[in-house]
């Protein structure tokens, strides 16, 4: 079962999980490909690469948005909704061609929480705005 589910308090609902754009797995592939010519040495890279992206998870709840990392030990970043203060996306000029981007949720005090490499970023700014300051 993945931590955002595990993690879940009373009353707290999922509301979306976001996933990572083809582009992020991008080095895992050619650290494959460079496997050939090394003799399997840079598969060890792949393999580290492929569980690093494998077990990222990031999501959205109907209270708090969610950045978890690590493939042995566990890294979480967590910000409650009514504490974010803006949702900031960078996507260079590859990023608007092929839809990826960076998204960095900014709230009170002086922690950040940032998604890169996501998949449609708009919509997961959308998503999170839409989430964490519900119409009047």
């Amino acid at each position: 079962m993945s931590y955002i589910d595990d993690s879940l308090s009373a009353g707290e609902k999922i509301e979306g999980r976001f996933r990572l754009h083809w582009f992020a797995w991008l080095p895992m592939w050619i650290w494959i490909v460079l496997g050939f010519p090394t003799l399997g040495i840079t598969l060890l890279i792949a393999l580290y690469e492929f569980l690093r992206l494998r077990f990222t998870e990031q999501g959205v709840t109907n209270k708090r948005v969610i950045l978890k990392t690590g493939i042995i030990s566990r890294k979480t970043e967590e910000m409650k909704l009514t504490s974010i203060e803006t949702v900031e996306l960078d996507q260079g000029l590859w990023g608007r061609i092929f839809g990826f981007g960076t998204l960095k949720v900014t709230g009170r005090g002086i922690s950040d929480l940032v998604f890169k490499g996501i998949d449609d970023p708009m919509a997961v700014k959308r998503q999170i705005e839409s989430i964490s300051s519900p119409p009047q």
